[in-house]
C-alpha cells in the first residue's frame, strides 16, 4: 500500500505489554493465543488457521456473542521477521478462504476488499513496545473500535498467563 494511503486512512495503534517479545510474537502467531484475545469484546474466535511464513496463508472465523453471526477474514503473510515484525493481507471471506466482496457483507461503498495489518515488536528493557498498522481501514471507524477491544483482550489475558507463570 502506498504512503498516502496509510497516513491518509489506517489504524496505527500502540501499546506496552508487561511481557517478553516472545509472549506478545506468540499471541499474534500461534492459534490458540490468538483465538484468547483476537476481536471485540464479547466475540470469539472458533477458527484461526495461520501458516506464518511468507506466502503462507491465514483463515479466521470471528463469532458474535450470541453466535448469530460468523465473520471470515482470510489472508496471506507478506513479511515475518520473528519477535520483530509481521504484516499480512486481510479480506472478508467465507468459511474456505475465497474472497467475498465488502460490500456483499454489508460494508460502506468504498471499503478496500483487501487491507494490511502491520505488526511491530520491540522489546523495552523485558517489556514490549507493540505498535499495530492497519491500512486501509478508517481511524475512526468501527474497526478501529473492535482492535482497542481486542488489546484490552490481549492484556487481560498476558496478565493472566504471566500469572500463572
Amino acid at each position: 500500500m502506498s504512503d498516502s494511503a496509510i497516513a491518509k486512512d489506517a489504524v496505527v495503534i500502540e501499546r506496552i505489554f508487561d511481557a517478553s517479545v516472545d509472549l506478545i510474537w506468540q499471541m499474534w502467531t500461534q492459534p490458540d493465543p490468538f483465538k484468547e484475545w483476537y476481536g471485540p469484546e464479547g466475540f470469539t474466535v472458533p477458527v484461526a488457521e495461520m501458516d506464518v511464513r511468507v506466502g503462507g496463508k491465514r483463515l479466521v472465523c470471528l463469532e458474535s456473542p450470541d453466535g448469530s453471526m460468523k465473520m471470515w477474514m482470510t489472508g496471506e503473510y507478506v513479511e515475518v521477521v520473528s519477535n520483530e515484525r509481521l504484516v499480512y493481507t486481510d479480506s472478508m471471506s467465507d468459511e474456505n478462504g475465497n474472497v467475498v466482496s465488502p460490500s456483499a457483507m454489508g460494508m460502506p461503498e468504498g471499503h478496500p476488499e483487501t487491507t494490511e495489518v502491520t505488526v511491530l515488536f520491540e522489546d523495552i528493557g523485558g517489556r514490549t513496545k507493540m505498535t499495530m498498522t492497519h491500512a486501509g481501514v478508517a481511524a475512526d471507524s468501527p474497526g478501529a473500535s473492535g482492535w482497542n477491544q481486542a488489546f484490552a483482550k490481549m492484556a487481560s489475558h498476558i496478565e493472566s498467563v504471566v500469572k500463572n507463570n
